[in-house]
């Protein structure tokens, strides 16, 4: 004996098997207007592309971490030199 559960249907797609046409047309604009808002929200696909770089970062840290201190080194040194030419080229 086995319980059918519904299959959950992602925001941005329309579900099967609606007969009415004013439902499916309903359906079909949400399922609009979610695509849309998922595609136009720069600012939480950019904090997610940050979250998947910083998660990889980590991982690749945690199984080299000698390697991970000389990058953090090096970038430490690049800002630095960067920072100091700065600060030379306004003081001249």
């Amino acid at each position: 004996m086995s319980i059918e559960r519904p299959v959950p249907v992602p925001r941005t797609a329309v579900p099967l098997g609606i007969t009415d046409p004013v439902e499916s047309a309903r359906a079909e604009l949400k399922a609009a207007l979610a695509a849309i808002e998922v595609k136009a929200n720069i600012p939480r696909r950019a904090s997610d592309a940050v979250d998947r770089a910083v998660h990889d970062v980590r991982e690749k840290a945690q199984r080299n971490p000698g390697v991970a201190a000389a990058a953090v080194a090096g970038i430490a040194a690049l800002v630095g030199v960067a920072v100091w030419g700065l600060v030379r080229a306004y003081t001249r």
